[in-house]
């Protein structure tokens, strides 16, 4: 491999950026999906209560492992039922209390609400309340969370931990359980309960206006939204297995809904904790309806027909392949880090070697160590189907900023020898930082760098032209010889890059600024 100025060495004009085949029905998905929650709600007397779990927005793990998903698809579902709907977020006040932090978006879970109520109603859909889950009257970060919405003029309801949950039913089904929490006031027939991440309380909630709702002479119903895993494809399927390796954390574990088959004769996947919470969620939706036969098993109360829409079994197997490597690196990663242990990373290992995949299935892997080994240097590495490209962390810009720029002139087949911004830019924006901002290390990060683009894209043509292909670096893999900072990898995957990184510090600084 030829190396020049930090990057493989290419014609001029290489192809690069090859469209990814689509495996997934989006319109079809659509279609399906909306039908079967509007039966679910006729079958419950015009009132449901649904449970909805994974992201709303940018589902950018369904995007992943189904080439051709939309990740916000789900939102286009909503919003062809918006008039008949209303949603209700709920969020435990543990989670508020540990300032519990949203991987994704690098923010906490408090936040994570505003930001997705926000969203969802500037698409027109209706936020109605927010329900503070598992509060004791001592969490005072949830306390203040409280009032803050309400100065904002938002319903805040707080339920507390439900009494005699999960084994004495008939405490749970009585005024001293479910019937302590204050009823939440709804008026749409199908109210989404959703939340910023697993543990909210999402179940617990919906079950709770249940116990209400037949009090009141309301035979209202539930039923469960979740994406993954997958209830109608095979156990081992590739998208299974990525779904285990995405929750590894949590020791989540598919396995065959042995309620299902013994109900149905019909083979169906679920995961261990809904096949093991089953019982309790029968019992309490039987004391409450009195209809022991409402559902037969966990998949029963799902609606879930994504399975439906794989349009292309092999694309989708190969990608939910890539995703858990890329799992498995991040897992790597955040053991390094402290923000995880090396039993996730053990566990996803276990799943790659049940699919026979390796790092070395990750094109980009090898590459990066090649030319940061001969470097000796931070690197980062872009691979654009038809060519890779590799940035090296110089005094005046970052690995991932300097990878970018040489990415961005290759799509946009400018010639290599050409700075798209000249050090006489650089080196002025650097100064800033180190004399008058203080940051230690004055080197431009990949944000400084893009915002310094589009201002020299105002009267450098060739910088204009580079900034136009940015949007073809979406779905592109990415990889770093050493741990990114938290901006730099946000950053990297705002663009749709989907970068990993080796668990290798590129400094021995405890404090880097």
């Amino acid at each position: 491999m030829t190396i020049a100025n930090g990057k493989q060495s290419r014609p001029l004009g290489a192809m690069v950026g090859a469209l990814v085949k689509s495996g997934f029905d989006n319109n079809k998905y659509i279609k399906l999906q909306t039908e079967e929650i509007n039966k679910r709600i006729n079958r419950f007397s015009n009132k449901l209560y649904m449970e909805f779990g994974g992201k709303l927005f940018d589902d950018l793990h369904a995007a992943r492992i189904l080439p051709g998903y939309d990740a916000g698809v789900k939102i286009e579902i909503l919003k062809s039922l918006k008039d008949k709907l209303e949603i209700i977020f709920v969020i435990s006040a543990n989670h508020i209390e540990k300032r519990k932090i949203r991987a994704d978006h690098a923010i906490t879970y408090d936040a994570e609400v505003l930001r997705q109520i926000d969203n969802l109603r500037s698409v027109g859909l209706t936020v109605s309340s927010i329900v503070i889950t598992l509060f004791t009257g001592k969490q005072q970060n949830a306390l203040e969370f409280a009032n803050k919405l309400k100065t904002r003029g938002e319903k805040v309801y707080f339920h507390s931990p439900t009494a005699g949950y999960p084994n004495d039913v008939e405490k749970i089904v009585s005024d001293d359980g479910y019937g302590a929490n204050p009823f939440i006031e709804t008026t749409k027939p199908l109210v989404i309960v959703t939340a910023p991440g697993p543990g909210s309380g999402k179940l617990a909630t919906c079950l709770s206006q249940l116990y209400h709702e037949y009090k009141r002479g309301v035979k209202a119903g539930y039923a469960k939204f979740e994406t993954f895993p997958v209830w109608n494809i095979d156990l081992k399927h590739p998208v299974n297995i990525a779904y285990e390796a995405a929750t590894a954390d949590l020791k989540d574990i598919n396995m065959i809904d042995s309620f299902h088959l013994a109900a149905y004769g019909e083979v169906a996947v679920n995961y261990n904790r809904d096949l093991e919470c089953f019982p309790v969620v029968q019992n309490i939706l039987t004391k409450i309806t009195g209809d022991p036969k409402l559902y037969q098993s966990p998949t029963d109360m799902g609606v879930n027909k994504i399975g439906f829409c794989i349009t292309d079994d092999k694309v989708v197997r190969k990608a939910s392949e890539q995703e858990v490597i890329r799992r498995y690196q991040k897992a790597l990663v955040d053991a390094k880090t402290g923000a995880g242990d090396k039993d996730t990373a053990r566990r996803i290992e276990m799943l790659m070697s049940q699919m026979g995949v390796s790092l070395a299935d990750r094109n980009i892997v090898g590459g990066v160590r090649e030319v940061a080994n001969l470097l000796d240097a931070p690197v980062v590495g872009i691979d654009l189907v038809k060519a890779k490209v590799y940035g090296k962390g110089k005094t005046l810009l970052s690995a991932s900023a300097a990878a970018v720029l040489n990415a961005l002139k290759e799509i946009a087949r400018i010639d290599d020898t050409i700075d798209l911004l000249p050090e006489q830019i650089l080196k002025p924006l650097c100064d800033m930082k180190q004399n008058v901002l203080k940051v230690k290390n004055g080197q431009l990060s990949l944000k400084d760098t893009l915002v310094a683009l589009s201002l020299s894209s105002a009267v450098n043509p060739l910088a204009k032209r580079a900034l136009e292909k940015i949007k073809d670096l979406n779905g592109c893999e990415a990889h770093s010889s050493c741990v990114l900072e938290s901006d730099e990898e946000q950053t990297l995957k705002k663009l749709g890059i989907r970068i990993t990184c080796e668990p290798v510090y590129s400094t021995s600084a405890l404090f880097i600024q």
